[in-house]
């Protein structure tokens, strides 16, 4: 039975939580968010559909049309999905007023009455971040649990002694322990109404320079980083989409997957997540490095300050000169011409981009070479030299257009070019980095492949820049038609309709910006600002990944030492300043939220044996269940007996590789369970999983992913 009184709907076992004296005032301001939703729908629709109807329009115009669409369709996709749940709780000042109401996003009424305040407003900070020691203002904090879009149960804190009248329903903090143990299912639970203090500090702290969140299992790391992007977001006016807006690197698909209801949930679709794989196109086929040793060498940053040198050595002007016949003179084309030709692209900018302004200044330097009165008309020229063979296979052969995936092959087949571009190699190690198929990609290759990428750009982008002309071109006589036929109109050919003759009109006339073009790389940056999830994986090669992706340098770094698979030698500021990162800020996290107690006591032990200085979190809840400690042969029936006694929920089985998923139950390797959780994990032969540090962590990792309960199973036991 149900305790049932509008939004309310608490079960039988609190129905004190229902006397009117506690929830009436709440019902109150539930009815009036529901009117202000209502209203708030209707006119976002009707604002939603009028920028439908407008014209498109070119550059600028269709930028800000773009722009407006996409914010009214996520308020409206918010509003719709969350309903009066869009509410969290309340708060009550201690000098008393009317209580605060916090929501997801930020509700007036028709007459402009706050009835919701945005979680991430400044004034919102003292629900999340007061506590007993620090009220910040506080007499009161009320949280609700919402389920089908009803409370059913909500709980109630005190700061002051008056603070909440006599009338509380209090349960301490039973409630939130309680909610810590709820059913896992394939998609991070929302947790926004129960963010502890710790966390929310670490949300709120500013964007400048990169923040270390360091905690172990269970912490909140991950549940920080992405509210902490979407608070940044709405907070942080340099952060928005169009200063490049903010990327969100995870480990692997898995929880990509796991967490990608989190952030719309807060009203932010458009942050962008990835694997560092996906920031390179072979990241999707490119398999792990079977040699150590090659896997060191290729996560140094030096190889990929290679690259600048293996490119360089296809940017050498010709030594020789040559005769150049065009329709109007002969002339001469010397090796100082070359030089000043192939210095002319500005710092920066990528190879096979910067050859069409080395082709310009070649066009330019050869009509400056024509004597006479007679002016040669540039593209005329510019066609004619295209048609010398002579000089386009002297510019191919000097600064030739370049595949980032031939460049980096090269490297790996032909020793005397690596030994040219990383003279500091010794002979062993150019033997060591040489292979037989040079496009064998595996994910050691990918930061050198990206390095070279960014460096040589695309090497189609000459073709679309003639193709881009030439549809100018196409444009240009158009409107040339255009004004021909405007002019004849006019009785004196004279007039302001005559100035649509000038090459300035002529260039305004053609829209460049609405004629075809090619499709940025969504994931080449520049980005704003990056959040990176197990974070302690990165090698100094990937972190240029993500540094040449934000220029500002603003990162939200999170991880665990103690979860290196290869170890974490010195300070996170040592590490991050051998990348490249030399303003950074530590935060820890020491609360571990998500495993019981009794999972943590067997866990410790796993790790402190090869990292005893490891940040081993304590844990705020035990659940009076014992690891249980089995034979691997057990397994299914393990397994039956959970899904049976469980109507939901999810479990996972780590170090089985050849057990079959089912439904609510995954099969993952210690890597690919990071950043996840489950109700139950079931560990099959953890000695199996290596020694030294790797197979601690792995089998530590593994351990800390249970909610609820953990199975270890051996062989032979």
């Amino acid at each position: 039975m149900t305790m049932t009184t509008g939004v309310f709907d608490l079960p039988e076992r609190l129905a004190a939580k229902a006397d009117p004296a506690l929830i009436a005032a709440d019902e109150r301001h539930f009815a009036a968010i529901g009117a202000s939703l209502e209203r708030s729908v209707a006119d976002l629709s009707d604002r939603l559909a009028g920028e439908l109807r407008k014209p498109g329009g070119a550059g600028q115009q269709a930028l800000d049309r773009d722009e407006e669409v996409r914010r009214l369709n996520g308020r409206l996709r918010a509003l719709r999905r969350f309903g009066l749940d869009l509410c969290l709780g309340r708060m009550v000042a201690e000098d008393g007023g009317e209580p605060v109401y916090i929501g997801r996003l930020g509700l007036k009424d028709a007459g402009g009455r706050r009835l919701l305040l945005d979680w991430r407003s400044p004034a919102a900070e003292p629900f999340f971040g007061a506590t007993h020691a620090d009220p910040m203002g506080l007499a009161s904090r009320r949280r609700y649990r919402w389920a089908g879009g009803r409370i059913n149960d909500y709980w109630d804190e005190a700061f002051t002694p008056g603070g909440l009248d006599g009338n509380a329903a209090l349960d301490d903090r039973s409630a939130f322990i309680a909610s810590l143990g709820t059913s896992r299912s394939a998609r991070m639970r929302d947790v926004l109404g129960t963010l502890q203090a710790d966390q929310d500090a670490v949300i709120r702290a500013g964007s400048r320079g990169a923040l270390v969140v360091d905690g172990g299992p269970g912490t909140g790391k991950t549940v920080v980083a992405l509210h902490r992007a979407a608070y940044l977001l709405y907070a942080d006016p340099r952060l928005g989409r169009r200063r490049g807006g903010v990327l969100v690197v995870g480990p692997h698909q898995p929880y990509l997957a796991y967490v990608a209801d989190v952030l719309p949930s807060l009203g932010e679709e458009g942050v962008r997540t990835c694997t560092l794989r996906d920031l390179v196109p072979e990241g999707a086929a490119a398999g792990e490095e079977p040699d150590p040793e090659v896997a060191r060498l290729k996560a140094s940053a030096d190889l990929v300050g290679a690259v600048e040198q293996a490119v360089r050595f296809y940017e050498r002007p010709p030594a020789d000169g040559m005769d150049v016949a065009t329709p109007w003179a002969d002339v001469r084309l010397t090796a100082a011409d070359w030089a000043e030709a192939f210095a002319a692209p500005d710092p920066g900018t990528p190879h096979n981009e910067a050859r069409d302004r080395v082709w310009d200044e070649l066009v330019e330097i050869i009509r400056d070479k024509h004597d006479g009165d007679e002016e040669v008309p540039g593209d005329l020229l510019r066609a004619a030299l295209l048609r010398d063979r002579e000089l386009v296979a002297a510019l191919n052969r000097a600064w030739p257009l370049i595949e980032a995936a031939d460049l980096v092959g090269d490297l790996w087949t032909v020793p005397a070019y690596l030994r040219l571009c990383a003279p500091w190699l010794d002979a062993a190690g150019v033997r060591r980095l040489q292979r037989a198929d040079p496009r064998a990609w595996t994910a050691a290759d990918l930061p050198i492949l990206d390095a070279a990428r960014q460096r040589l750009g695309d090497p189609r982008a000459s073709r679309r820049r003639q193709r881009h002309d030439a549809a100018v071109a196409a444009e240009r006589e158009h409107r040339n038609r255009v004004v021909d036929d405007l002019i004849a109109a006019d009785d004196d050919g004279e007039g302001l309709v005559t100035m649509l003759r000038g090459e300035d009109a002529q260039n305004t006339l053609v829209d460049e910006d609405a004629l075809p073009a090619a499709d940025p790389d969504a994931l080449a940056g520049p980005f704003a600002h990056i959040v990176v999830d197990e974070a302690q994986e990165l090698t100094d090669a990937e972190w240029r990944m993500l540094l040449s992706r934000c220029p500002s340098r603003s990162f939200t770094i999170v991880g665990d030492r103690a979860q290196a698979r290869h170890g974490f030698t010195g300070s996170w500021r040592e590490r991050l300043a051998r990348a490249g990162l030399d303003r950074v800020e530590l935060a820890s996290l020491t609360v571990n939220y998500r495993t019981p107690a009794e999972v943590m006591a067997a866990a410790e032990p796993v790790i402190r044996a090869a990292l005893p200085d490891a940040n081993v979190p304590v844990s705020v809840r035990s659940t009076g269940v014992p690891v249980a400690y089995g034979a691997a042969a057990e397994l299914e029936s393990v397994l039956d007996g959970w899904l049976a006694g469980h109507a939901d929920g999810t479990a996972c089985v780590i170090g089985a590789p050849a057990f079959r998923e089912r439904p609510r139950v995954r099969s993952l390797t210690p890597v690919l369970a990071k950043g996840l959780e489950f109700d139950l994990v079931v560990l099959v032969d953890p000695a199996a999983l290596g020694g030294g540090v790797e197979g601690a962590v792995d089998r530590y990792v593994a351990m800390t992913r249970a909610t609820r309960r953990l199975v270890v199973l051996t062989t032979g036991a």
